[in-house]
């Protein structure tokens, strides 16, 4: 639907609904915008399904960023209180998880951080 400089969407299932679609309509007819809880919920699940970065786990994430600040292993288990093995194993997942195979003409820990970077 739309009217005016609004803009909006709803799913039938939500037109059923008269309350909500009268309140869709005035929104509209003001100028401003409704979009379906559900198609915003599919769109966020679907972005989060196509970033690298979603599938890091939220330590995982706090060692990438150390990585890209240029921490080594050892940095970053001092920074973190880990032990070193530790944050070894968290490189490791973090390189698994983003897909980045060993290769001799490219840098594994470079490619993760272009990865945190939007670069890649």
């Amino acid at each position: 639907m739309g009217a005016g400089s609004g803009t909006g969407y709803l799913l039938k299932e939500r037109v059923s609904e008269p309350q909500t679609l009268v309140r869709a309509v005035q929104t509209v007819a003001s100028g401003g915008s409704v979009v379906d809880p559900e198609v915003v919920e599919q769109l966020v699940q679907r972005t989060r399904a196509d970033d690298p970065l979603a599938r890091l786990t939220e330590r995982e994430r706090s060692v990438l960023e150390l990585m890209a600040q240029g921490y080594s292993n050892g940095g970053i288990a001092q920074t973190l209180f880990l032990g070193l093995k530790t944050v070894e194993t968290h490189v490791r997942s973090i390189l698994q998880k983003l897909d980045l195979e060993e290769s001799p003409e490219h840098h594994r820990r470079v490619l993760a951080v272009l990865t945190l970077l939007g670069q890649r």
